[in-house]
C-alpha cells in the first residue's frame, strides 16, 4: 500500500512539474517546494526527488529553448519589476517669509517604474539589466542617481526611462561551504548598509567581489568588496584623477536558537580624488557637505573641503515569536543600529541610527511597523550617496546650490523615521512613512537659531511582478 501511495504521489509530482515547464520564473520555486514537501511527508525519497528534479529541469530547458528561441547555454530567463504610486507631502515648522515662499506646504503625486530581465546561463554565468523611471539630474546627462521618482506635472508630458542596471556576473564557486562571485557593470549595491550610507535606489558602476563561508548551518561569514567609478575626466589637468569609491565589508550572520538570530558587520569605505566631485561635475541631488566657495590656493570652486574615509559598523538581533495577533506565521521583532565615523574630517563627522522593527511585510496578510532615530552630520559621508527622502529645512544655501532657503535632503540632518506597511497580497503592498527632522547645524539668523523642523509624509502603493 505504501509503495502504491508513493508511486501515486511521485507521478502527481512529475505531472505538476511537467505542467509548469513553460513558466520560467515560477518553475524552480514551485517544483522544488513541492518535491521538498513530498520528501518531508515520506512519500518520496531524497534520491527519487533528485531524479524528478533532473528530469523536470531537462524537460524545462528543452521546452524553454524551443519556446523562446534562446541558445542552449541559457538555462533560465526571468522578467520582473514593480510599479509604485506615491503621495509626497512636506510641511516646515519655519514660518518666516521669503522669496518664492519656500516655507509653504508642498504636496505632489509621483510614480516609480522598474522593469528588468535576468538570463541564467551554463557554467554559472548570469547577465541582466533593469530600466527605471527617473527625472533628469542637475547636469542633464542622465537620471537622478538616487531616485527613480517621477512627478506628475507638465500637462501629462511623456516621461523618461533610464538604464538602472546592466551587468555580467560569474559565480565560479557555489558548492559546499564556499561562495565566490564577481560582477562587472552597473549593478545593485553589493554592500549591506542602511539608507544612512546609500540610498536604496543607488546603483553603482564598476567591479564587485562577493565571497562567503558557511561555518555550519547556524553561522556564516560574508565578504563584500568593490571598486566603483564616480566620474571619468577625459581632458584637462585632472584627466588622470578620476574620482573612485573603494570599499570592503565583512559580515557575520548567526542563528543562535530557532527563535534568536543576529547579524553584524564592519566596513571601510574611501573616496579617492574627491576634490573633483564638484557640484558641477556630478549630479547635485543632495546637499550638506562642506565645500570651498571659490577657486583659490589650489582648490576648485565647490570642491569638497573634507576627505571621506569612513568606518561603519552595524548590528541587529531578531527574536521570532511563535504567533502574534493579526499576523500569519512566526512574528519577527528586531532591534538594530548602525554607526559611521569619517576619519577624513576633523568635525561634524559622525552618523548613527538605532531602531526597532516589528513584523515583516511582503507576503499576503503580513505587515511591519518600525521606528528609527537617525543622525547624519555634515561631513560624516558624501552627500550624493545618502537617502534622498531624509532632509530638513535649510535657511542658508549650500555652496554651489543656487538657492537661498528651503527643504533639502542629504547630510547635516537628524530626526525620526516611523514606518507602517501592509501586504494585501503577495503582489500588492501599501505603506506610510513619516519623517520629522531638523538640521544638525541650523545656523544663526538675527541672533537666533533658525527653526529647521520639517515634516514629510510618504504614502505608497506598490505592485510587484
Amino acid at each position: 500500500m505504501q509503495k502504491s501511495k508513493r508511486f501515486t504521489w511521485a507521478a502527481l509530482g512529475a505531472a505538476l512539474l511537467t505542467a509548469g515547464l513553460l513558466m520560467p520564473s515560477a518553475h524552480a520555486q514551485s517544483s522544488d517546494a513541492l518535491l521538498d514537501k513530498l520528501v518531508d511527508k515520506g512519500l518520496l525519497t531524497v534520491k527519487e526527488a533528485q531524479e524528478l528534479r533532473e528530469q523536470a529541469d531537462d524537460g524545462f530547458n528543452k521546452a524553454f529553448q524551443a519556446k523562446t528561441g534562446m541558445p542552449e547555454w541559457v538555462s533560465q530567463f526571468r522578467i520582473y519589476g514593480d510599479v509604485r504610486g506615491r503621495w509626497d507631502f512636506l510641511k516646515t515648522d519655519n514660518d518666516a517669509p521669503g522669496a518664492g515662499e519656500p516655507n509653504k506646504d508642498r504636496s505632489r503625486l509621483r510614480y516609480r517604474l522598474r522593469v528588468g530581465a535576468t538570463a541564467t546561463m551554463l557554467d554559472r554565468f548570469e547577465a541582466g539589466f533593469r530600466l527605471t523611471s527617473s527625472e533628469p539630474n542637475s547636469d542633464g546627462t542622465g537620471g537622478d542617481p538616487i531616485s527613480g521618482n517621477t512627478t506628475f506635472q507638465n500637462n501629462g508630458s511623456k516621461k523618461f526611462i533610464y538604464i538602472d542596471t546592466a551587468y555580467g556576473k560569474w559565480t565560479p564557486i557555489s558548492s559546499g561551504p564556499w561562495l565566490l562571485s564577481a560582477t562587472i557593470g552597473k549593478m545593485d549595491n553589493p554592500f549591506v548598509f542602511s539608507d544612512m550610507v546609500f540610498d536604496g535606489d543607488y546603483t553603482p558602476e564598476g567591479v564587485a567581489l562577493q565571497a562567503g563561508y558557511a561555518i555550519n548551518d547556524q553561522h556564516a561569514l560574508k565578504l563584500n568588496a568593490a571598486f566603483f567609478s564616480l566620474d571619468e575626466i577625459n581632458q584637462g589637468a585632472q584627466a588622470s584623477d578620476d574620482p573612485l569609491l573603494l570599499g570592503a565589508q565583512l559580515r557575520y550572520d548567526a542563528k543562535w536558537t530557532p527563535k534568536i538570530s543576529s547579524t553584524m558587520g564592519i566596513a571601510f569605505l574611501t573616496l579617492s580624488e574627491g576634490q573633483n566631485l564638484t557640484t558641477g561635475a556630478v549630479p547635485n541631488s543632495n546637499g550638506g557637505n562642506s565645500r570651498y566657495a571659490a577657486a583659490a590656493n589650489g582648490h576648485l570652486a565647490t570642491e569638497l573641503v573634507e576627505a571621506f574615509h569612513p568606518v561603519i559598523v552595524d548590528a541587529s538581533v531578531t527574536y521570532m515569536l511563535d504567533k502574534f495577533p493579526l499576523y500569519p506565521g512566526t512574528f519577527p521583532i528586531k532591534i538594530g543600529g548602525e554607526y559611521m565615523h569619517n576619519a577624513g574630517a576633523d568635525e561634524n563627522n559622525d552618523g548613527y541610527w538605532g531602531g526597532i522593527f516589528f513584523g515583516k511585510s511582503g507576503k499576503k496578510g503580513t505587515w511591519e511597523l518600525s521606528y528609527r532615530y537617525k543622525v547624519l552630520e555634515e561631513d560624516a559621508w558624501y552627500e550624493e550617496f545618502v537617502d534622498s527622502d531624509f532632509g530638513a529645512y535649510r535657511q542658508v544655501a549650500f555652496i554651489g546650490d543656487g538657492t537661498t532657503r528651503g527643504y533639502r535632503a542629504g547630510t547635516g540632518v537628524q530626526g525620526h523615521v516611523t514606518k507602517a506597511v501592509y501586504s494585501l497580497s503577495d503582489a500588492f503592498t501599501i505603506g506610510a512613512t513619516w519623517f520629522y527632522t531638523e538640521s544638525t547645524n541650523p545656523g544663526i539668523v538675527a541672533g537666533r537659531e533658525t527653526e529647521s523642523g520639517q515634516h514629510r509624509i510618504l504614502i505608497d502603493a506598490i505592485w510587484k511582478f
